[in-house]
């Protein structure tokens, strides 16, 4: 899959655990060390074994007074030490309120292998090269109602446009490699994109 093309200037921030410039290279962005006020998005990546850096709390706090779109990415999920889940709960405890419009899948060995979104419980697998998308079964929508509710919940009370005004944080898992989350945080750039003022 080609890596993203946008004109949205993006920031990746985060410890060196996470992979910060992995991900930088591959959707076209910038790793900083400092918050940039220039940056119209910002991308936080979390390795969830790793925990969160003082330094990389810091850096949101202050990027709270520039109302910069800002996204958490959580990558090293195949390593199977601490999951997705864990990483939202410290993400929420030393951010911000962080929302999760998607979640992990994993196949009989442990390791992720499908997203599900909480909006429309449509699951896309990710284990071959020609991602597919389906229906949940009923199992797995009885396993995620509480999740969806409280993501459903989230959006209507931010509203429509909060990811795009900085007012809502998503989560997104990402292996690179296996192309898992690639194309949702595209979309999240493409949001961003289509905002910006006209080029014209």
């Amino acid at each position: 899959m080609p890596t993203p093309s946008s004109r949205v200037r993006i920031h990746i921030y985060g410890h060196e655990s996470g992979d910060p410039h992995a991900v930088a290279h591959f959707f076209g962005a910038s790793v900083s060390a400092v918050a940039n006020p220039e940056s119209e998005l910002a991308i936080f990546v979390i390795d969830p074994s790793a925990g969160i850096s003082p330094e990389t709390i810091s850096l949101w706090q202050e990027l709270d007074d520039y109302q910069i779109p800002r996204m958490v990415v959580v990558t090293h999920l195949e390593n199977q030490i601490a999951d997705f889940d864990d990483a939202v709960m410290l993400a929420t405890r030393v951010f911000d309120q962080i929302v999760t419009p998607y979640l992990v899948l994993h196949d009989d060995a442990g390791l992720p292998c499908a997203l599900i979104s909480l909006e429309t419980h449509e699951i896309t697998d990710y284990t071959h090269k020609e991602h597919t998308v389906s229906m949940s079964t009923e199992e797995h929508q009885t396993l995620v109602s509480e999740f969806r509710s409280e993501y459903l919940e989230q959006i209507e009370a931010a509203g429509p446009d909060a990811f795009v005004a900085g007012l809502l944080f998503p989560a997104i898992p990402l292996w690179i490699e296996r192309e898992l989350g690639v194309n949702i945080i595209a979309k999240y750039i493409q949001d961003i994109e289509q905002a910006l003022p006209s080029s014209s």
